[in-house]
Order: C-alpha cells, then structure tokens, then sequence
C-alpha cells in the first residue's frame, strides 16, 4: 500500500512539479526560514546559524528539492501546503542549489530528455543508474557522511535492491558503502569553489525582463522562431508573451509565467494556443537555453536557445544547410541584427526579403562547384552560426537512433507516450570527411527488430508509424488477440527512406508498459 501511494505521488509531482515551482523570492526570503523550521524541525535537529541536520548538507535543483519534500510527505507523514512547499522549494533552491558549471552534461534529466542514452562509469551506472539515471546522482552534492546517510536510506526503504539485477551477483552493500560514498564525495562534493564563485557573482532576477529573440526545433514539427517578452512580477517571478511561428507558417504564440531560481535556474508555464507547456531553462549572460515541452506530453518538446535585446547575438540559421547548385530561403535568428549577411565562399545572397533586429530573411544561393563543408556565416560584426553546403547524401540516421515508446490510455489514467523521428542526413566535405546536412523530408515505417519480433507480430500490435514521423503505440492492458494474452509492447526498426533521392536509415524503438513512478527527476 505504502507503495502504490508513492507513485502515485511521484507521478503526480511530475505532473504539477512546474506549477509547485513558482513561487516569489520575497515570499521565500521572507517565510522559507519559519516554514523551514515549522514543517522540519520536527525531525531534522538545528546545528545554528539557521541550519538543520541533514537538510543543511545537501545542495541541489528546484526539482531535486521538490522531490525530497514529496518523500517526506509521502514516506513520513509531512503536512505541508502547496504554498508552503513552494515557498521552501524556493528558499531551498536558492540557498543550497547547483553552480552552472555543476549541472553541465546533465541538464537534460531537468529538461525532461527521456530518450538520453547516458555514458555514466560502469560503477555509477551499475550501482546507482539501474535504479534511476545517474543524473540524479549527478545533480546533487553532498559530503561522505551524506552519501553514506544515503545508500543506508536506500537500503532501508528498498531492502530487495540488494536481490535485484547488478546486485545479488556482488557484494552491493560494501561497494556501495566502502567504494562509491569515497568517490561520489570527491565528484560530487558539497562545497566545492564553482559554487563558492556563483554565490558571489549571482546576479538579480530583474536583469532578465525585456525582450528575447529566439529560435527552436521540435522533431517531426521543424523550426520554430520569434519573440519572448519577459515583463517582471514579484519577486523573482516573471509573465511571460510568446509571439512567433514555425517554419512552414503554424502559429507558435502563448502567454503565461516564469521563475527564477538560483540566479539562472528559469522554470515557467506557458500556454501555447490550447497546450499547456513547461520551459526548462538555463538563464546566463544574456542568453537562455533548454527546453520547452507539453506539460502532459514531455516527449513533444522542442530545444529553445534566446537572446535578450541590447546584447547582439547571433543565434541560428534556418534551414541550416544549402545543397550545391541550389536556391533557397535564409532566416537568420538572433538579436540586434543589421545590415546584409555574408554566407561565405560560395553562397551568394540574391535578395533580402526582410530585415529586422530579431531576424533577416534572405534568398540566397549556392554555386554548382560550391565546395561542400561548413561556413561560418556572419551578421556585421556577429559570428558563431554555421551553414552547411552539401552536393549529396551518403547516408541517412533516424534520429532519435534509440527511443522508447509506451503504451497507454484504453481505459486507464495513463497517456500514451508517442515515438517521434526525424531523417539525419550526412554527406562528405570536400576532404571527404562526415558531414552533417541537417534534418530532411522522409517516408516513415516500422518493421520487427528480430526474429522473436516477427513472430510475435510486433509490426500489427505495438502501434502505428504515421507519415511525419510520430508513432503512435497500441492501447495498455492485455489484448486477447496476442498469444498469451500479452499485452501491445514490441521490438521495432524505424525505417526513415528520404523523399528526394530515397536512402534509407534504421533507428530502433522499443514499445513498452506505461511509467508508473514518474518523478521531475527520472
């Protein structure tokens, strides 16, 4: 029963955990230390100097914290409101949250990725990554004594890890113990001089209203651009205005609002058209990058990079690459932009269709002996975007190459989870090396990954492939048209045949059983 009950509400967290977020420095300045004391003290000691046992020798996210609450409530009877969690989320967060430099290479947990294939050390994955990702590990900083508290927690609430793959074939508890606390301690240390350095250069909320340009792509959808308007509220909380569109004209604009952790943590809700959506984002230097994704859809998502007025940036091209021998239409993304861009060697600009601070669209076109390669393409004095230049495709990737998929709905209170594709193509340069051309037009089907596959009829049962690349897996429960009454889960490659000039790539993807625990942190 206890059980059940925690995921229920480890799946509900993921379901409000950005609405659980929002919250105003100023109401976290001013009761994060009264809630802290009325709601913990209970069971975590004070040390002094506003600290507790425990809680005060740990750093990390927004989302970490709000899962440790959510534990409390659920393991050990905390009673806290929703006001209150947010407000010690916040306090929390921005006390003893996460340098920038400390969340690089595992942001995407955060971002909600779930495709990610990680490349963990065998002793981390193997120790701590079975279980849940190793960026969970990651994204937390404790001192030995922590780490220790941990694997005990861990064996205390889950007594059968010790029976579970990769772990009753070794002595799991003194390599936990004796080998990985020691290690993890040193990796991932609580004090450590890149948070010391942020705590001084932190800098206020308020440098981020104002406007932000900013360019995206969502897989199977395209390229999406436009602009952000960020207008303060209390605190550290902002409104948000969205005003933009994709590439092939669909409207992409919505409102809604956005905090600030940390100095650079953004975390917001954004209504776009009738869809709910959670922005993910790493706020620095004029500049955001992340994630924006369907609150109750986290694989339709798109990557999100912005810009902020009065620091000119360039920000993308798109499309992205140009064939030899071509014409095309160019937009340029980025902030404060002026004048003509200059494509390089080979790419003339026959026409600037329009022009503005946040984007300039041209016509340009590439020469038939244009070498194939990378150019680095300028905006005046702006660099740091690349265009590619290609005369042929050599070979086509299914991105993702590895996906899963999970059945769902028919009754049950669990969604779908959708597989969603785009055809890589790759060329050679003129050096013959691999060359990246970028996302292209494709024809879409699935077929069995091997011979248990087929004899399973995995192709009839799992789900269908539509035609822009989204699968779209079977029904949950038991189908009593399947030997054995199995349920719709299968083995599949996803076959990506370009449009113009039919090569063919392979990606696989896995159908599986719906995600009952679905914590902010997978």
């Amino acid at each position: 029963m206890r059980m059940t009950r925690l995921r229920r509400h480890t799946s509900s967290l993921a379901l409000i955990a950005a609405a659980s977020l929002l919250c105003t420095q100023a109401q976290a300045a001013e009761t994060g230390p009264s809630v802290l004391q009325n709601k913990c003290m209970g069971c975590h000691l004070p040390e002094g100097n506003d600290t507790y046992s425990r809680i005060s020798h740990q750093r990390k996210t927004p989302e970490g914290w709000l899962m440790s609450i959510g534990r409390m409530q659920t393991m050990h009877g905390l009673k806290i409101s929703d006001d209150d969690r947010r407000t010690l989320v916040k306090y929390l967060a921005d006390r003893q949250g996460l340098a920038p430099s400390e969340t690089e290479g595992v942001r995407y947990a955060m971002e909600r990725r779930l495709n990610t294939v990680e490349h963990f050390d065998a002793k981390l994955s193997e120790t701590c990554g079975r279980c849940h990702s190793g960026a969970r590990v990651a994204l937390q900083r404790r001192p030995a004594k922590e780490w220790e508290h941990l694997v005990n927690f861990h064996l205390g609430q889950w007594p059968s890890l010790e029976y579970q793959a990769q772990s009753r074939d070794r002595d799991w508890l003194p390599i936990a113990l004796n080998e990985m606390v020691p290690e993890l301690a040193k990796r991932f240390a609580l004090e450590t001089p890149a948070w010391a350095d942020w705590q001084k250069a932190r800098p206020k909320a308020e440098v981020l209203a104002g406007q932000w340009s900013f360019s995206g792509h969502m897989l199977t959808k395209g390229d999406v651009r436009g602009v952000m308007t960020v207008g303060s509220a209390e605190g550290d909380g902002f409104k948000v205005d969205i005003k933009g569109s994709y590439a092939d004209g669909t409207p992409f604009q919505g409102s809604g609002s956005a905090i600030l952790y940390n100095g650079y943590e953004w975390r917001g809700n954004v209504k776009v058209g009738d869809t709910t959506m959670r922005q993910v984002f790493a706020a620095l230097d004029g500049e955001m990058k992340g994630r924006m994704y369907e609150a109750d859809h986290d694989e339709r998502g798109l990557d999100f990079t912005a810009a902020k007025e009065g620091k000119a940036r360039l920000l993308a091209v798109q499309p992205s690459f140009i064939k030899a021998g071509s014409e095309t239409e160019l937009t340029l993304v980025g902030s404060g932009l002026s004048g003509k861009p200059d494509l390089g060697a080979g790419i003339e600009v026959t026409h600037v269709l329009a022009s503005s601070a946040n984007e300039v669209r041209v016509k340009a076109r590439a020469a038939v002996d244009a070498a194939p390669g990378v150019r680095e393409i300028s905006q005046g004095a702006l660099k740091g975007v690349n265009l590619t230049v290609y005369d042929k495709v050599e070979e086509v990737k299914v991105v993702p190459a590895f996906s899963i998929a999970r059945i769902g709905e028919n009754g049950g209170s669990t969604p779908k989870v959708q597989g969603r594709f785009e055809a890589e193509a790759w060329g050679k340069d003129a050096k013959g090396e691999p060359l990246r051309i970028g996302y292209l037009p494709a024809q879409w089907s699935v077929e069995p990954y091997n011979e248990r596959a087929e004899e399973d009829e995995d192709v009839k049962f799992a789900g269908q492939m539509q035609d822009n690349g989204i699968f779209v897996p079977g029904g949950a429960g038991p189908n009593p048209e399947r030997r054995m009454m199995t349920n719709n889960a299968g083995n599949l490659k996803v076959i990506a045949k370009l449009e113009d000039g039919g090569q063919q790539g392979e990606g696989h993807l896995i159908v599986t059983v719906q995600r009952w625990n679905n914590p902010p942190l997978p």
